[in-house]
């Protein structure tokens, strides 16, 4: 049964209400096990309510899904060989750079990024415009970070992203542009915030170094940097400002979907609050000469506070852009407001396929 699921739900809160049902049906019967039976249905009671709350919570964030039953638009399923990391069925590298004049439409491909400067291996999905399968241009690239807990799943599930970026390139106010989707954990419950953790996971090194390696290696895209942007919601949007200010030679442009200043982690390093926090090396390093996107929902107090604490510090050399949300809070309605306008102004800081 998929672990993030409706069928699961439905199970869950039929649970709730047999328990509930049970409760009162027994509460005044049961003679001198009266006690005995109102102590075992407030318990079966409250595993239940705890479960569905639990269950409902995975589905809204895909904390955990269930490797059999993964699956994306494109119809490509999990392997079953490592079920903690849930990763999707690879295509072959070398696949994805060859072309064919008889692919019309966009394409979601999986691949598996063994690290060699990290030291991570971990799954990463692929969007391919239609414009990839006719031709030999080199494309420019945007790496699309995801939230904590979650995944790339969110991305292509939740927020739609290969419908947003058909319907943005199709109408023109996008670029055909390849979107890279990596995993930024080894461990679906552990946080890295897309940094190198001391004595953990260096997912800042896999993430800058190895999966635009693998991509330089296996895909065609642009290698120059004005070829190359990050995109990032909640966590993920954090990591978009973050990567891009600490590989200023790698990276043009950044586009932060209601991201915080900071980690909200312990990395290890001591520079939680300095070198790791966005605002704090606008303020107190050299500033490098990128563009910065940075979106918002005015109720959400915690964000609204860091992007604004971004948005005074990001002076130039710094191009910078904001958006606010009138209202919505931290969820996927408000990210799917700011989806298309953030990829479109990614695109327009991008330079554009190459013969």
């Amino acid at each position: 049964m998929n672990l993030a699921g409706t069928p699961l739900l439905i199970t869950g809160l039929t649970a709730v209400v047999l328990t509930a049902l049970l409760i009162a049906v027994t509460w005044e019967r049961g003679g001198r096990l009266r006690v005995v039976l109102r102590t075992v249905g407030v318990i079966a009671a409250l595993l239940s309510v705890t479960v569905t709350v639990l269950v409902q919570l995975n589905r809204m964030t895909e904390a955990y899904v269930d490797p059999e039953a993964d699956s994306v638009a494109s119809g490509t399923e999990s392997d079953e060989s490592e079920p903690d990391a849930a990763e999707p069925e690879l295509s072959e590298p070398d696949s994805a750079s060859t072309t064919s004049t008889a692919s019309a439409r966009s394409t979601i491909r999986a691949f598996k990024v063994k690290g060699k400067a990290s030291g991570l291996t971990l799954s990463m999905y692929v969007y391919l415009p239609a414009a990839y399968g006719t031709g030999n241009q080199r494309f420019p690239v945007v790496q699309a970070a995801h939230g904590y807990p979650g995944s790339p799943r969110t991305w292509l599930k939740k927020l739609e992203v290969q419908s947003v970026l058909d319907a943005e390139i199709a109408a023109g106010r996008m670029a055909p542009t390849v979107v890279l989707f990596p995993f930024q954990t080894p461990r679906q419950l552990l946080d890295t915030e897309c940094t190198n953790m001391r004595g953990g996971p260096q997912t800042e090194t896999f993430l800058t170094v190895d999966v635009p390696a693998f991509a330089k290696a296996h895909l065609r895209v642009r290698t120059d940097r004005a070829g190359w942007g990050l995109i990032g919601y909640s966590a993920g949007g954090y990591c978009a400002t973050s990567l891009a200010l600490r590989n200023p030679t790698k990276y043009a442009a950044a586009a932060s979907m209601s991201g915080l200043a900071g980690p909200g982690i312990v990395v290890g390093d001591g520079k939680e609050h300095t070198e790791h926090n966005v605002a704090w090396r606008l303020q107190h390093m050299p500033r490098p000469a990128m563009a910065l996107w940075i979106g918002w929902a005015k109720d959400e107090e915690k964000i609204r506070r860091d992007s604004l604490l971004i948005a005074r510090a990001a002076r130039p050399p710094i191009s910078l852009t904001t958006a606010e949300v009138e209202r919505g809070g931290h969820n996927h309605a408000v990210w799917r407001q700011m989806e298309a306008p953030a990829f479109n102004w990614l695109s327009a800081q991008l330079g554009r396929p190459l013969p």
